[in-house]
């Protein structure tokens, strides 16, 4: 786990306007108000008071820059980042935006063997630092024009980021208040990131964006929400991955606003009848015509079938049966959100591991077996709610709380995003 110098900071806005107008409802953390996935106003303060201020965001994976001259360009929120490894190994990164007139400094999503950046409209030139280091005609042509004697490159150039690197993700933040990546974290988060990628490195299997027709929260509420995964997902109980009456528990953070949830198959229990009490969808008689699709190894050999981990405010990372994945949430505007995902894999897996991931990466992803409907299901959500901007969400599962707890009926985890939004908005 490793911490980059701090290069810039990024203050919070007081005052002129920058908070969300209404006040939070007094019942707190188990009413959420409709109107935070709806206002033009709370985005533009989202932006700034959480996507540059005191939080990590995920940026990439350490070995999709492994050389001097790689890079990758992201976004923190709205804004556009590129990811860059320097001659001397470091990791830096700096907002994808020329100081001169503010064009994308670099076009593409990813290259090698980089040595600068020149911003295609006028050429100026920056470093794998994010220094300005050459401006076309800065000296003018035969003597007239160009810039003036006061001029001096140092102090113009992209925000850059303070870095994190942990288990081979990169983290970047544009606040020098945010705390280490270890303190943010705190160490229960830490132990279950450390479980899937300690000591490996990873491979990348594939990666795609998905668009999903809905505010960047209601899909980080869904991720939190360990109530919805049994009852909409049929793939689940069917084939036994999750139940809610299968071993497990939610572990919530100190601060409300990093998760994990998992669940074991109880080889030995009889079959669950609270489901057909129940009456529901996801109690079905559905059978695999290749059942070798659930055929996995023994990973982490503790009986963990599915760990879903989150880190406030838009990271995930997944381990469903043997599909390793990390999600990152990217705020598109009010109603719009793009969903990267990138498949993993690791350098010591034999053939046979290798071809069990990616079978089993179809579970996962806008056509998964498991996940199709968290795709569409926020757009249920921000259709539902379009006449309703006066009106709450209720979270009452499981108390008003947003504690750990040895039992996942419970929306506690949800309650925890929303107090660590809430502490980050000032609301």
């Amino acid at each position: 786990m490793v911490e980059q110098q701090t290069i810039s900071t990024q203050h919070r806005g007081q005052g002129d306007g920058q908070r969300d107008a209404q006040a939070w409802p007094a019942e707190g953390l188990t009413r959420v108000p409709y109107r935070v996935f709806q206002t033009e106003e709370s985005y533009k303060a989202e932006q700034r008071h959480i996507f540059h201020g005191p939080s990590w965001h995920y940026l990439a994976l350490e070995v999709e820059i492994p050389q001097p001259g790689d890079f990758r360009t992201t976004k923190v929120g709205d804004t556009p980042v590129i990811v860059t490894r320097d001659a001397d190994g470091e990791v830096y990164a700096f907002e994808n935006r020329c100081a001169h007139r503010g064009a994308l400094i670099c076009l593409d999503t990813q290259g090698k063997g980089k040595k600068d950046f020149s911003c295609v409209y006028h050429a100026w030139t920056y470093d794998r630092q994010g220094n300005l280091t050459g401006v076309a005609f800065k000296d003018g042509v035969k003597g007239m024009g160009g810039m003036p004697d006061t001029f001096r490159m140092q102090d113009h150039g992209p925000r850059k980021l303070r870095i994190a690197l942990l288990h081979g993700l990169i983290f970047g933040s544009f606040s020098e208040e945010v705390p280490p990546i270890g303190d943010y974290l705190g160490e229960e988060i830490l132990s279950r990131i450390e479980r899937v990628l300690s000591g490996r490195t990873p491979v990348v299997l594939g990666r795609f964006t998905q668009v999903l027709p809905n505010n960047w929260k209601l899909y980080m509420e869904n991720v939190k929400d360990s109530y919805h995964a049994s009852i909409l997902h049929l793939f689940f109980t069917t084939f036994e991955l999750n139940k809610l009456s299968q071993k497990g528990a939610i572990v919530v953070d100190e601060s409300g606003g990093h998760h994990v949830s998992y669940s074991a198959i109880d080889r030995e229990a009889q079959k669950d009848l609270e489901y057909s009490k129940q009456q529901l969808r996801s109690e079905s008689e559905y059978k695999l015509a290749d059942p070798s699709l659930l055929q996995g190894f023994d990973e982490y050999h503790d009986g963990v079938t599915l760990q879903i981990l989150s880190v406030f405010p838009t990271f995930v990372l997944q381990q469903i049966q043997n599909a390793i994945a990390v999600r990152q949430i990217v705020p598109r505007g009010i109603g719009k959100t793009d969903l990267n995902w990138t498949y993993l894999g690791f350098a010591d897996d034999t053939p046979e591991q290798r071809l069990t991931r990616i079978k089993q990466g179809n579970l996962v992803g806008p056509a998964g077996y498991i996940s199709m409907e968290d795709g569409c299901v926020g757009g249920f959500v921000q259709r539902g709610i379009a006449g309703a901007s006066e009106q709450e969400a209720v979270l009452e599962m499981g108390g008003s709380e947003a504690q750990s707890s040895e039992s996942r009926v419970t929306e506690a985890s949800v309650r925890g995003f929303w107090k660590a939004y809430r502490s980050n908005m000032g609301l």
